[in-house]
């Protein structure tokens, strides 16, 4: 028999902020995070706007000084998300068997940042100018080493690399662990950075970029018949899952109880999706039979809604391929609106606000939603937060390279 898992502590870093109660309150109140770039020179982009963490890791009391040196800014997010999980949750590492708690922090891309710096270094310096702590500050898995590293971790420890479904695979993973037993507790979630000068230009170049630089807050505008692509940005989400007897022994606050996993690959286009949702269904099917609920319980689903004309058409047909009737009474949006796409952090944020959406009965909007799409034919809670109460809650993330995964989060019933 399955165990079964609970959601007791989130932590984030955004362009709507760290903090958990003011990211909140920014996101219910529709605020947008997107806005110029600063973090580099931007000059001759056409693309010259994203979803830009302000951010300053000194000041942010992640790590000593010194130690930030050897943290790419992917791994910085991580870590500060990671910690505020923890606190978050109330959990004492140091009262817990370090070898029944994981950690499992996926990314997508991992430390861009880190491999354009010492390029530049190789390039114009010299081969002995190249730092030796490039290759652990770059690697995919430095989050998730460096947050075991922090509590004395020392259960599953690694990390997923699926595009944009890194976060949504790493707590799917996470779930699993604890579902057959290899551990307790799980820290787990995805951080992205990969607003950077080589990123920008070859998601422009690519684009899959929105172009619309004349009203950047305006520019993603999921399932909106006028979207033209997504908008690029940083930031991180983890949560920490413990086993549901684990978590009431040490009298923890749950949020939601993190019910079912589920994913698929479309084996198709490495870029574009599968248009009929096929593999995006089977992924949100497989997490329902996980969870062992019917379409009927879901009340809501935090679509993966990118802003491209391809994705944001797909994903309405997969959820009306798996729910019928059901999906024109699902509410439906997108956290992406107001963030822009961060890429494989996304499903880690993504968890973050499902999770509050039951514990607080308010439903996040989709943003910037103005004109009707015919293809796009669901209730995207449009402009305006929603109260309702969400027993069961569906979060969805898919990835270049056909890379699909759902997960069902519901409130805590017994």
């Amino acid at each position: 028999m399955k165990r079964r898992a609970v959601v007791t502590g989130l932590g984030l870093v955004t362009s709507l902020g760290r903090a958990i109660e003011t990211f909140w309150e920014r996101v219910v109140r529709g605020d947008s995070g997107v806005g110029p770039i600063d973090l580099f020179g931007v000059e001759g982009y056409r693309v010259q706007f994203g979803g830009q963490v302000h951010w300053n890791g000194e000041a942010e009391g992640i790590a000593p000084p010194k130690e930030l040196k050897r943290l790419d800014r992917f791994t910085q997010f991580a870590l500060a998300s990671a910690k505020d999980a923890v606190a978050d949750s109330g959990l004492d590492f140091a009262q817990e068997d370090p070898f029944r708690c994981g950690v499992v922090i996926g990314s997508g891309i991992g430390g861009l940042w880190e491999f354009e710096v010492q390029e530049e270094r190789l390039l114009h310096k010299g081969i002995d100018k190249v730092s030796p702590f490039t290759i652990p500050k770059l690697m995919v898995n430095s989050a998730s080493g460096h947050v075991s590293s922090l509590y004395g971790i020392k259960g599953p420890n690694f990390a997923v690399a699926t595009a944009c479904a890194s976060a949504a695979n790493s707590i799917g993973s996470a779930l699993r662990a604890i579902q057959y037993g290899d551990a307790d507790v799980m820290v787990t979630g995805g951080s992205e950075a990969a607003l950077t000068p080589i990123g920008l230009a070859s998601f422009q170049n690519m684009r899959a970029l929105s172009f619309r630089s004349e009203a950047p807050q305006a520019a993603s505008r999921p399932f909106d018949a006028d979207r033209d692509g997504f908008v690029l940005a940083e930031g991180a989400g983890v949560i920490v899952i413990e086993e549901l007897e684990h978590a009431r022994r040490r009298g923890a606050r749950i949020y939601a109880e993190l019910k079912g996993y589920g994913a698929s690959g479309d084996a198709g286009h490495i870029t574009q999706p599968d248009e009929e949702g096929r593999g995006a269904g089977q992924a949100m099917a497989a997490a329902l039979a996980d969870a062992g609920l019917g379409v009927d319980a879901v009340h809501y689903i935090n679509a993966h809604g990118t802003s491209t004309p391809l994705g944001d058409k797909a994903e309405t047909a997969a959820i009306k391929r798996v729910f019928g009737p059901q999906a024109k009474r699902l509410a439906v949006s997108s956290t992406k609106s107001q963030l822009g796409h961060t890429l494989g952090a996304s499903g880690g944020i993504e968890a973050v606000v499902c999770s509050l959406t039951i514990a607080r009965n308010l439903i996040t909007p989709t943003i910037n939603y103005h004109t009707p799409d015919p293809a796009c034919d669901l209730d995207y809670t449009p402009n305006v937060a929603r109260e309702a109460k969400v027993d069961v809650a569906m979060s969805n993330s898919f990835g270049f390279g056909g890379h699909n995964a759902s997960l069902v989060l519901a409130r805590l019933d017994s």
